[in-house]
């Protein structure tokens, strides 16, 4: 067990410092975005909102088309690809680089491997799922892929990609300051009252 896990420890390494490699252009960038989406000012939040709800009153007013909007998104893309990484260094100055900021952005990208980890491994078990037990698997991909073919009917496209995107936005931020915490623990003692009182009343 142990050596599984040094395996895996060292796998995460070698890839925490490729991903370090290839973003290196981008290090000061993520650095700002990472204070912006961690709320490090108060004002932050407001500000985070504030463009992410221009952008999309952009979009609603411009109303492209899937094409144009796609070709769009790539574009910047692209322009960001080229950009970034020549004027990063002279916009932050990349000789103000400290080790903190180093460990931070080492942290970053470690946190980004981890992620994509858990994703791949969330896929391998519903792998797993289809060919251990199909019957659960086509009954839970179907009902939740019903759910949401629901609720995209019931919801403005356009709106509900805001309030995912928002929602994305604003998570770090809300697990840094124990937003996420304090209302998964208010429900919890708000379901075990619940519970509770029907157990009385049962007896």
């Amino acid at each position: 067990m142990a050596d599984g896990d040094n395996k895996s420890a060292n796998m995460i390494a070698q890839e925490t410092a490729q991903l370090e490699e290839q973003l290196q252009g981008w290090g000061e960038v993520i650095l700002a975005g990472d204070r912006v989406v961690r709320w490090e000012k108060p004002w932050f939040p407001g500000a985070l909102m504030g463009a992410t709800t221009m952008l999309f009153l952009m979009i609603y007013y411009l109303d492209p088309s899937v094409l144009t909007g796609l070709s769009c998104a790539v574009m910047l893309l692209c322009l960001a690809d080229y950009l970034v990484p020549t004027l990063a260094p002279r916009v932050f100055g990349s000789n103000k680089w400290t080790t903190e900021q180093q460990q931070r952005f080492h942290e970053i990208c470690g946190n980004l491997v981890k992620t994509q980890r858990r994703t791949v491994g969330w896929w391998k078990r519903l792998c797993a799922l289809k060919e251990e037990k199909p019957k659960m698997y086509f009954a839970s991909v179907i009902s939740s892929l019903l759910a949401v073919a629901w609720i995209g009917q019931q919801v403005h496209n356009l709106f509900l990609t805001y309030l995912i995107v928002s929602f994305l936005l604003l998570l770090p931020g809300m697990n840094q300051h124990g937003v996420i915490t304090k209302y998964a623990s208010m429900a919890k003692r708000e379901i075990n009252k619940l519970l509770k009182q029907k157990e009385k009343k049962n007896e």
